[in-house]
């Protein structure tokens, strides 16, 4: 490790910080996706009130900001303690971003985006974990709540140890944290969220 690894958390995190939920919508409709339904500058709220085209390109620009900070991290060599807190840093930047008054989105883009650089199917498990949970729970906040905090487990169980192990764990309190916030709030938005989804 060199000194100059040290710096590339910061880097994570300012890439986290470019809050595409918060300026495409501005841009194409001259709104702030943060003042409309859930509040949240992600890509469901930007699909439920910009489209599904805009709310798709948040999607994989969201992705990019953590997949960009691990795979930099890596590319330079760094040690896998920095690398796992470049990725935790932009999911932090993603939903507490400084260039949009640290109001920003719950980081699952990020996050699908950071485990993606680390392992593609990582990534895919990561996503069936918190479907899983969602459909048990009937509750978006809950269920990622506790996808977030227990993915690690999942990780290791199926023998994914290393990175995705590490990032999991960098990653996993701060989107369950950012989650319980919205621990009591009644979804009927989503289609996972409602009783009889899994039916």
């Amino acid at each position: 490790m060199t000194w100059w690894h040290a710096f590339l958390p910061v880097v994570g995190y300012l890439l986290g910080s470019l809050s595409f939920a918060v300026w495409i919508p501005r841009w194409v409709h001259g709104l702030d996706i943060r003042t409309r339904g859930s509040g949240h500058a992600g890509t469901t709220n930007t699909i439920r009130h910009a489209g599904w085209g805009w709310g798709a390109l948040v999607f994989v620009l969201d992705a990019l900001k953590g997949y960009a900070a691990v795979a930099l991290a890596l590319a330079v060599g760094a040690p896998m303690l920095i690398v796992a807190l470049s990725g935790a840093a932009a999911v932090a930047g993603h939903i507490w971003p400084v260039f949009a008054g640290f109001r920003g989105g719950m980081g699952n883009a990020t996050t699908f985006g950071a485990l993606l650089a680390s392992h593609w199917l990582v990534a895919l498990l990561a996503v069936g974990w918190l479907i899983a949970w969602v459909l048990l729970l009937h509750h978006t906040a809950r269920g990622n709540t506790i996808a977030a905090a227990t993915a690690w487990a999942l990780f290791w169980a199926l023998g994914f140890t290393g990175l995705p192990l590490a990032l999991a764990i960098a990653i996993g309190p701060i989107v369950a944290f950012r989650f319980t916030q919205d621990w009591r709030r009644e979804y009927r938005e989503l289609w996972l969220d409602r009783p009889n989804a899994a039916q």
